[in-house]
């Protein structure tokens, strides 16, 4: 079983908020986000082809800023997975020989969300909105690091307004994200139109 066939049981049980495929999460990307106004719960995909190497930097980008983490593997995966998962990560795990998802474990709350993480999730400029916000002189004219270190550093911004911002404008940009899709779709609909008339008028040569 493949990831995609993977993806396609999961989203039906992603209710309310909006979900978002291979959002880039630290050094890595999350296959499937599903954000909603309360939470943020990162899922990772492993089918059959699939290799767990990459799973402890997954799941420390994961942790970092994901209110819930969940891994969604086929059965093969979870002999080798489960002892490198905390308790708090939840498991869904795909068979063979059914249609749907089989709950191995609920994911539990994850407290070791970190605001600079968190807040990278955003672009820049939005982050810099923010702070000028909550009354940060300055804050245009800082660099990406220096925003890092300051969040790292600070006490005056709460984790839980920052968390609510990132959810906020992650959920606002879905409409923007979609627009983009499709025009990439017709672009690349267009090259493969222009490459088959080529190779129609070079047959005919």
């Amino acid at each position: 079983m493949n990831d995609p066939e993977i993806r396609a049981r999961l989203y039906p049980s992603l209710v309310g908020g909006v979900v978002i495929d291979e959002l880039p999460t630290g050094t890595t990307r999350a296959d499937v986000v599903h954000i909603t106004e309360a939470f943020m719960h990162g899922y990772e995909v492993k089918g059959d082809g699939d290799t767990l190497q990459r799973v402890e930097n997954q799941l420390r980008c994961y942790a970092e800023v994901y209110d819930f983490v969940t891994f969604v593997v086929t059965e093969k995966h979870l002999p080798k997975l489960l002892p490198r998962l905390p308790e708090w990560v939840g498991v869904l795990v795909a068979p063979a020989d059914d249609l749907g998802l089989r709950q191995h474990r609920p994911a539990g709350y994850n407290a070791t969300v970190q605001r600079a993480p968190l807040a990278a999730l955003l672009w820049v400029e939005e982050i810099k909105q923010f702070l000028l916000a909550r009354g940060l002189a300055g804050a245009s004219t800082l660099r990406q690091r220096e925003i890092a270190h300051y969040l790292r550093t600070t006490h005056t911004i709460s984790l839980s307004s920052l968390a609510q911002y990132v959810r906020e404008r992650l959920m606002a940009r879905l409409p923007e994200r979609l627009a983009l899709r499709e025009v990439r779709k017709a672009e690349r609909e267009r090259l493969a139109g222009i490459r088959q008339r080529r190779a129609a008028r070079a047959k005919q040569r």
